[in-house]
């Protein structure tokens, strides 16, 4: 019998059968452990733990803990929900059921207009097909082949349409065949449906095929699974938990910001949201006059001709608002980095101006479908800490070694620890592969050279060059992109930039495009959910609340205020003519960090009581004294106090 030798994680290699499926490898490791692998990786492909390995190979086993086991377990979770609705509801076509970041969904054509009750009737049945033990079968097929299956043997003109359209360039195509559900799949899949043992359907919503408001609404139904009841439950309660902090429900309550029909995807920001706003800028500007930043301001409305050099009307001209201005193209921007290099080009350049680092809080607007705006997470208006930096190759690494410090600096002041993400060249990209390969061998080494471990996404950069993505988690361990690191040799080419060297020749600068924050809507939006409204001190809306508790107080309460606001600490006061108990609950509602109860003792003493948000009563103090703790928690912007 033929042998083959498979390579393992931890460099051990060994001898089996040829033609030896993954499933049986795992096997010969324990049962037990086979019983918790769901997917393979085989020499660097997701398979079936069916496949067979038929020349020597390395072999990376995934369970529910790696990213690629609860996507493949959450996409076979949606062909069981497909499965259970298609039994349930005959005639129903379904577009696309993909995993997602927590769970799955599928978009549905059906004549029934799903309630909850027909969510709970679909959930029983999945629960039913888990019991059936199906093991998900994989069948490749000519796509030809397979236009005509979904047109006769399986009418779906959904897959008929993904098949002529999205896979049109290729020639073999991949079908999975569960029971006696069909679907168009790349896959991989679990071996069995019995894998899936907790489930739960969590709501439906309108969805337009393929994104377009041209197109038939379809229904969205979004579900979560798990392999144990356990955890399932903990995932439902993280969830009310994540409704409890809802930034649209908490922008709301705390007077932070508005949405209204004139104006779909862009925030009104009422005065306290404006607060919170303007302590962010004022640390940003802080932060980029210390790291050598200087800021400028770019026009809105803009030329048809700057994006045509820059590319954006070829690669993003769909996200893009264009007016028409005296018989031409205006378009309004969506971000800033062609304008950039025109005020690098409004004169010569010399390497000794170089590094030039150009910093905006520039206000930009892309054009997001209706059905993907969502609060302040997805907007079309936005404002973005930009910068810009034009240096020389030899700088590059400085350069980004910088940007990643001040990016540590702007992130510890709100409690967050990064991690980073690697992104290569896309294929829709702009420019020579050797100029793509030496952008991404320079963000590499920067990364490498600051001692920072990252994982790789590949051909997840720019259209224009390779990018360092920067995450962040919060609270209920909810994973958020922020900043982004993008490295460009393509701009600096399509605008002529050049800087004159030391020896008197032209050479091309390299421009860096980075944002921190990334736009100040999103990054307010995952503060509130983070915080759940008790934000930190420093950027709190209003800092101290002043309370009487009769009439009696009011002149000593005025005096307490103009005290307070001359120290500039953002203070409220509430010298209404209601019970003490209700000033304070009103005040711990909006979640005000400290408050001042102000009776006849504290006149009598000229001190003030003490109550802190969620703490209760601290006890009592002179104002100067609180005063002057308060600026320190303040300028060293403390999370503890």
């Amino acid at each position: 019998m033929d042998k083959i030798k498979i390579t393992f994680p931890d460099g051990s290699v060994e001898e089996f059968p040829k033609g030896i499926s993954c499933l049986e490898v795992a096997k010969s490791i324990s049962d037990n452990f086979a019983e918790k692998v769901l997917v393979a990786e085989l020499n660097g492909s997701y398979v079936d733990l069916d496949t067979k390995i038929n020349s020597d190979s390395t072999i990376i086993f995934h369970d529910f803990n790696s990213e690629i086991g609860k996507e493949t377990y959450w996409h076979t979770s949606s062909h069981m929900m497909a499965q259970a609705i298609e039994e349930l509801y005959p005639g129903a076509k379904f577009g696309v059921g993909p995993a997602i970041e927590n769970g799955f969904y599928y978009d549905v054509d059906s004549d029934t207009k799903f309630t909850d009750e027909d969510l709970k009737k679909i959930e029983e049945r999945m629960y039913e097909i888990s019991k059936r033990n199906i093991k998900p079968v994989r069948e490749e097929m000519p796509r030809d082949k397979a236009i005509e299956y979904f047109k006769t043997k399986r009418p779906d003109p959904y897959k008929v349409e993904i098949l002529e359209t999205i896979a049109n360039n290729e020639e073999v195509v991949s079908l999975y065949h569960q029971g006696s559900f069909t679907d168009l799949c790349r896959g991989p899949h679990l071996p069995s449906t019995s894998k899936v043992k907790a489930i739960k359907l969590l709501s439906v919503s309108g969805s337009y095929w393929r994104g377009d408001e041209k197109n038939r609404m379809l229904q969205r139904i979004y579900g979560i699974t798990f392999p144990s009841k356990k955890e399932l439950e903990k995932y439902l309660k993280d969830l009310e938990e994540a409704k409890r902090r809802d930034h649209r429900k908490l922008g709301k309550e705390l007077d932070l910001f508005m949405f209204h029909e004139v104006s779909p995807g862009a925030p009104f920001w009422l005065p306290k949201g404006m607060i919170i706003h303007r302590e962010l800028e004022k640390f940003s500007r802080q932060l980029h006059d210390k790291y050598g930043y200087q800021e400028v301001r770019t026009p809105i409305l803009v030329r048809e001709s700057l994006f045509k050099t820059s590319g954006h009307t070829t690669h993003y001209i769909n996200n893009m608002f264009r007016v028409n201005s005296d018989n031409e193209n205006v378009y309004i921007k969506p971000m800033n980095c062609p304008e950039a290099t025109l005020i690098y080009s409004s004169k010569l350049r010399s390497y000794k101006d170089l590094p030039i680092r150009l910093y905006e809080l520039g206000i930009n607007h892309r054009n997001e479908i209706s059905g993907a705006l969502g609060g302040m997470f997805r907007v079309r208006q936005f404002t973005m800490d930009d910068a810009h930096i034009f240096c020389t190759n030899e700088q590059i690494q400085e350069e980004i070694t910088n940007v990643l410090k001040l990016m540590i600096e702007t992130y510890s002041a709100f409690g967050f620890t990064p991690s980073y993400f690697f992104s290569t060249r896309p294929d829709e990209a702009m420019g020579e592969i050797e100029v793509w390969n030496q952008a991404e061998e320079a963000l590499r080494k920067a990364l490498e050279a600051n001692n920072l471990t990252y994982k790789v996404n590949e051909k997840d950069g720019a259209f224009y060059g390779p990018k360092i993505d920067v995450h962040i988690k919060d609270a209920l361990n909810r994973t958020w992109q922020l900043a982004t690191i993008q490295l460009d040799f393509q701009l600096p080419e399509r605008f002529d930039l050049t800087y004159e060297g030391s020896d008197g020749k032209k050479y091309r600068p390299v421009m860096i495009h980075r944002a921190i924050y990334g736009s100040f809507e999103r990054f307010i939006g995952i503060l509130t959910e983070h915080y759940a409204g008790n934000f930190p001190l420093w950027i709190a809306p209003i800092q101290v609340a002043v309370l009487t508790i009769t009439d009696n107080q009011i002149d000593y309460a005025n005096l307490i205020y103009k005290e307070l606001t001359d120290n500039d600490i953002r203070t409220f006061l509430d010298i209404r003519n209601e019970k003490i108990g209700y000033k304070i609950r009103e005040a711990e509602n909006k979640k005000i960090p400290f408050m001042l109860i102000l009776g006849e003792k504290e006149m009598e003493t000229n001190t003030v009581s003490i109550r802190q948000h969620t703490k209760g009563d601290t006890g009592k103090m002179e104002l100067k004294e609180f005063i002057q703790n308060l600026k320190f928690l303040i300028s060293n912007k403390s999370f503890n106090y």
